[in-house]
């Protein structure tokens, strides 16, 4: 926040002396000279003024006195929303006040007077214009146009909503009825998608000059009802079940009946709450993805704008304050309005006359803030920033607004999340909630693919382990974790080939030409080994780096991230080709260098070169193949994941590397195979030299197998589940 614009305010300064001293400051000195501006200046500081005196210093003072004190108030009638201030604080501060004071008290204003009703629990903003009196007259049991008004639905500051029957068509819609103003119809016709509230068309009541909005009508209640079922019940007795019942009793209220067979509820059922909370937030997001993508936003996210449906679907509603960025010349003011609780930090400023932004300003990001909001609470019972009683829309209640978010959510409320919350749940959530729209996720389809994450219990374990788990231990290990993974096979392999030719070839020269073969032999180890781990640490340099670069918290951009989470996935391949180059040089290096040593060799000794070369590489390929492949895909590859929206391109290579698994399993299984194989083509005497190592590699080798074959059913599950996150689809193929 820009300190020097705050200082500006005359309301800014005029809170800041209630503030350090306790005692009411004179309203004349924080007026302007002009007497064009005095009037609107004055009652915004009458409302700042209201609000310390009834809530927080108990020095209370009614409009009335006001009224005597300053001449400018009695020109003309008092704004009706700052009478509904009064109101509503003097309620709060625990007085018993009825509406019918205010007709008395103001006579000139009564036609605008009425009782808040019990749904504007929302810190809502309201502000009834004379004009809107005629509203009240809509009421159930009337036709109105071509809709029999049934029941009331609901009833907020602007509009009324109600379930009627369309006569023309013969079914049931809700039908929403408010003044002619805003763009809402033409935002809505835009939308078409499951978890949004399908509007079917508008039309205008010329006598009344109001506007009727039909749509789809959605029977199982609003996550508002839900979410006082959630704060009246423990903790541990939140699941699923609990938003089904919620949803059950909206139907019974309703006279509807319960779905008897639904594939949905009985995939809801079973869930834990924090499951449920994410399983909505999904299909959320979803939509906030769609509306995005046609440059709608709602800007109104709270439990009473989200409907369900029978079965237990979500559908955003309500969308009377979105705007379209492809309408130009709208100013602050015509938007200003929603729920001040779940209002971005961007859009609070927005609504701030003292502040720089405008409502042009926001994007997506904006309404996943809310998002946020709303799925803490919901999750929590509580919402995540404290804004205390003082919540309000004077300039100084957003300024405290303001500075309470930009702290983030604090450990207090971080430690209201249930036990049962999984540690991706509350990253996504936190991350909705950052102070900075650059901090959150960008679009509403990241966002959905992080709560798809939450849902699948391997998936976010894996990419979001407890910070006690061996996992995260290891991710600080990626390069002496790989060298060891391929150097350990490798070395029993040269270890394996060395006595076996050594038993058959070696042992059968003369001993200066067994002593320079050892020479030779040592020398062309000392070269290929560390040549191999240099090239192996050349190509671990993005698994290496990329996981040190998160942990301090570093940013990446997504063709980055593509190339860490692709190096990732291919390195196991990558590395152990290069020990298969090391073994093939080897292989053709040193029957060259025996008979450098020793001249002509038998050709017996080009078979048993040959076969211990099979068994060698075989060893090198399969086995280091599933140590690397396994530490990766558990360890390093979903670090990657929460920091941007993965494609199908990812799920490609994650099936590419289980279908390659396979292939090295059999080669693993081929191991003891080739090497009792080998023995056919030795004499009765030479396999008395070497049965011992063929012995020794057998049990070796089906041991090493048992382990292998492990890895390989960790890896395979775990790729699937990794691949169940990068390759999600929307979820709008179904009604789910």
């Amino acid at each position: 926040m820009d300190s020097t614009v705050v200082a500006q305010s005359p309301v800014s300064r005029f809170a800041a002396s209630w503030e350090a001293t306790g005692t009411p400051p004179n309203l004349a000195d924080y007026l302007p000279e002009r007497e064009d501006q005095r009037r609107d200046s004055l009652i915004e500081l009458i409302r700042v003024d209201l609000r310390y005196r009834w809530l927080e210093f108990d020095k209370p003072k009614r409009l009335a006195a006001y009224r005597e004190e300053f001449p400018e108030l009695k020109s003309e009638p008092l704004p009706p929303e700052l009478i509904h201030e009064e109101f509503r604080l003097r309620r709060e501060s625990g007085l018993t006040v009825e509406a019918s004071d205010y007709s008395r008290d103001f006579p000139e204003e009564s036609q605008v007077i009425k009782t808040p009703s019990a749904r504007d629990d929302q810190n809502t903003l309201i502000a009834t214009p004379v004009a809107e009196t005629a509203l009240e007259d809509i009421d159930v049991g009337q036709q109105v146009d071509d809709f029999d008004l049934l029941m009331g639905l609901g009833r907020g500051a602007f509009a009324r909503v109600f379930l009627a029957r369309q006569r023309s068509m013969e079914r049931l819609v809700a039908v929403k009825v408010s003044h002619d103003h805003g763009t809402e119809p033409q935002t809505l016709a835009q939308l078409d998608h499951d978890y949004i509230v399908r509007v079917f068309d508008q039309r205008v009541l010329g006598d009344h000059k109001l506007k009727l909005l039909y749509m789809q009508y959605v029977p199982g209640g609003t996550l508002l009802g839900v979410l006082r079922r959630v704060q009246a019940t423990a903790p541990e007795d939140r699941s699923g079940q609990l938003l089904l019942d919620v949803i059950d009793e909206a139907l019974e209220s309703k006279g509807e009946i319960r779905p008897s067979d639904s594939s949905v509820r009985a995939e809801i059922a079973p869930l834990t709450w924090p499951e449920t909370v994410a399983w909505l937030g999904r299909r959320l997001a979803e939509a906030l993805d769609y509306a995005g993508k046609h440059g709608v936003l709602h800007r109104d996210i709270k439990p009473a704008n989200v409907l369900l449906t029978a079965e237990g679907v979500p559908k955003l509603a309500d969308f009377n304050i979105s705007f379209s960025d492809h309408v130009a010349g709208a100013s602050p003011v015509a938007y200003f309005g929603g729920s001040l609780a779940y209002m971005s930090p961007e859009q609070l400023a927005a609504c701030h006359p003292g502040l720089p932004g405008t409502a042009s300003d926001l994007d997506t990001r904006s309404d996943i803030f809310g998002l946020g909001v709303m799925l803490w609470e919901l999750l929590t019972g509580a919402r995540p920033f404290d804004d205390g009683p003082r919540g309000g829309q004077s300039e100084g209640s957003l300024e405290r607004m303001l500075a309470v978010r930009a702290r983030g959510v604090d450990e207090e409320s971080q430690a209201e999340l249930p036990p049962d919350c999984p540690a991706a749940l509350k990253r996504v959530l936190l991350t909705c909630l950052a102070p900075e729209p650059r901090g959150r996720w960008s679009t509403g389809a990241e966002l959905a693919q992080q709560f798809e994450l939450c849902l699948d219990p391997r998936a976010r374990d894996l990419v979001d382990p407890g910070p006690k788990s061996w996992r995260m231990l290891l991710r600080r290990l990626v390069i002496p974790i790989t060298v060891l993974a391929m150097l350990i096979p490798n070395v029993l392999a040269g270890v394996y080939n060395y006595h076996h030719n050594k038993s058959l070839i070696v042992s059968n020269l003369s001993v200066e030409a067994q002593q320079k073969f050892e020479q030779l032999q040592t020398v062309m180890n000392g070269i290929l080994y560390p040549i191999g781990i240099v090239v192996v640490v050349y190509l671990s340099r993005y698994p290496m780096r990329m996981p040190r670069g998160l942990r301090k918290g570093r940013i990446y951009d997504k063709q980055t991230l593509a190339k860490a989470r692709t190096d990732t996935l291919m390195l196991a391949d990558r590395a152990v080709l290069v020990m298969f180059g090391m073994w093939s040089v080897a292989g053709i290096a040193y029957p060259i260098s025996l008979r450098a040593v020793a001249g002509e060799i038998p050709t017996s000794a080009d078979i048993h070169f040959f076969v211990s070369l099979v068994v060698c590489g075989a060893i090198a390929v399969s086995y280091p193949f599933f140590l690397v492949a396994f530490y990766l895909v558990r360890c390093i590859y979903p670090m990657m994941l929460p920091q941007g929206i993965t494609s199908s391109d990812d799920a490609r290579k994650l099936r590419g590397l289980s279908r390659r698994s396979v292939r090295y399993l059999a080669l693993a299984a081929s191991v003891p195979l080739v090497g009792v194989a080998g023995v056919t083509f030795l004499s009765p005497d030479e396999i008395t030299s070497v049965i011992v190592a063929v012995r020794v590699l057998c049990v070796g080798a089906i041991a090493a197998f048992i382990l292998v074959y492990w890895l390989f059913r960790m890896l395979e599950k775990d790729l699937r589940a990794l691949e169940r996150v990068v390759s999600h689809e929307p979820a709008t193929r179904s009604a789910g």
